[in-house]
């Protein structure tokens, strides 16, 4: 058992060397973390990549529609382009650490005129004209003697790579909801096969009954239930082909493709495969290399830091100014050292009274630190309930789908001899209908539910961040502006 701070859970995320959050207090809270996952059910297996988790399910289509989407998906474009964003703005607040340098060159033409001195002969006012002409080059810097403008910086670069863990992120999301959508058209259209042989089977019924009517030895009500539940069979034909369409279509769209529903023919011969195994034991570590994770710890650093930027702005400020170059009346005399002009100017402020602004921002960035640093540590304690959670239901859905699996053949059992003692004249026409009813109804519950075990692996992976291996080197990389 490890009994771990709140703010240490996730100190060996996976960028390492990032901006570190200043020093703060010891959170009051604290978790046991145990060495292994409490609802691990003993469950073994090879372990899956870290980067490409989808490639574990026993499923050849799978990894090809994960790859497209990454590479097609709009909204995962639209993540790409926040976090150039994000980065931008570092590089812009990193800007102010260094001298600022620029280039003028000015020309002016002036009039003058001289009140109260008439000269003899010169007219009632004097006045004279003039031009000057002049290049300089012009430097000034805020020397951060306290580290406020760095601070700001380093909140800058820990929001850039908060935003390149949200990129992560979004990209095991996507991979996450085409696995999902692949899956669920693969039941839809299992379900539809199903539907199909089940109008198979109640047409085939229907004739023997029709046949047996008119020999007279069925009353008519039979054949009546009998064409009802052929009626049936084809309504629910309708029903999943509605559903085959629809998911096939909500997966184009995660694809980037037009949802034209041509991947239907993907789908011929594919059947839902069991879920892969899950290593026993898994470490609870692992944990800390999920992308959300992640970022609050990091945006956790960035209000850190910001913080320490409102508090220097307390301080004194230091801005030196130089500027340097030529002024003349004659653009030919620019050139000419001899006109040469040069100015330097040192400026120290102290903030003396603001109206309270200074100190009301020093309150605010202390309040959004304790902010991240709870967001944090609700997303942490979320995070191991997923797990948790997907681990317990995982081994119960495989439970159920071994018992509902039973039912339906002990069902297709029953439903066998009912058909027989019909044919034969010793049956009832409602042992049979309810026989067939409910195989359909576990036949339908067992694809569905081997569905549903498909989707709480995923799950699992989504809450993990990724496979159960150790994480790929890709996902340590570390962005510096």
């Amino acid at each position: 058992m490890k009994r771990w701070p709140m703010l240490g859970v996730v100190a060996t995320v996976m960028l390492a060397g990032c901006v570190p959050a200043p020093a703060r207090r010891a959170p009051e809270v604290e978790l046991v973390i145990p060495d292994t996952w409490q609802a691990a059910d003993g469950e073994a297996g090879p372990s899956a990549p870290g980067a490409d988790w989808w490639s574990a399910f026993p499923d050849p289509v799978l990894p090809g529609l994960v790859e497209e989407a990454l590479a097609a998906n709009h909204d995962l474009h639209a993540a790409a382009a926040r976090l150039e964003q994000a980065q931008a703005a570092a590089r812009v607040a990193g800007a102010d650490l260094r001298p600022q340098v620029g280039v003028g060159l000015s020309g002016v033409r002036q009039r003058q005129v001289f009140v109260g001195l008439p000269i003899p002969g010169a007219g009632d006012v004097l006045s004279t004209q003039s031009t000057r002409y002049g290049v300089s080059v012009d430097v000034s810097w805020e020397v951060d003697l306290w580290g406020r403008m760095r601070a700001g910086a380093r909140a800058a670069v820990a929001d850039a790579q908060a935003a390149a863990a949200d990129l992560e992120g979004a990209r095991l999301s996507l991979a996450a909801q085409t696995a999902r959508a692949w899956f669920a058209a693969v039941e839809a259209s299992e379900q539809l096969a199903l539907a199909e042989a089940t109008l198979a089977s109640r047409g085939a019924s229907a004739e023997v009954v029709r046949r047996r009517y008119d020999q007279g030895l069925r009353p008519a009500v039979d054949l009546r239930l009998a064409r009802s539940q052929r009626a049936e069979a084809e309504a629910l034909v309708a029903q999943r082909r509605g559903q085959l369409a629809v998911s096939i279509r909500a997966l184009e769209v995660l694809l980037g493709r037009y949802p034209g529903g041509s991947l239907e023919q993907r789908l011929t011969g594919v059947r839902l495969p069991p879920p892969p195994p899950a290593p026993a034991g898994l470490p609870a570590d692992l944990i800390a290399r999920r992308p959300d994770l992640v970022a609050a710890e990091l945006r956790l650093a960035a209000a850190g830091h910001r913080q320490l930027q409102a508090r220097r702005a307390l301080y004194p400020r230091l801005a030196l100014t130089a500027a340097g170059g030529t002024a003349s009346d004659q653009l030919g005399d620019l050139l000419d050292g001899d006109f040469r002009v040069w100015s330097l100017l040192a400026g120290l402020t102290q903030p003396l009274f603001a109206g309270g602004r200074l100190r009301a921002g020093v309150s605010g960035a202390q309040a959004a630190e304790d902010e991240a640093l709870a967001r944090w540590a609700g997303a942490a304690l979320r995070a191991f309930g997923e797990v948790e959670s997907a681990l317990a239901v995982g081994a119960l859905l495989e439970r159920r789908e071994a018992s509902l699996t039973e039912a339906a053949d002990q069902l297709a059992g029953a439903r066998g001899l009912a058909e027989e003692r019909y044919r034969g004249g010793v049956g009832d026409y409602l042992t049979l209908l309810e026989s067939q009813g409910r195989e359909l109804a576990a036949r339908s519950a067992v694809l569905a539910l081997r569905r549903q075990r498909l989707d709480n692996r995923i799950d699992l992976h989504l809450a993990l961040g990724g496979g159960f291996g150790p994480p790929a080197a890709a996902e340590r990389a570390e962005w510096r502006p």
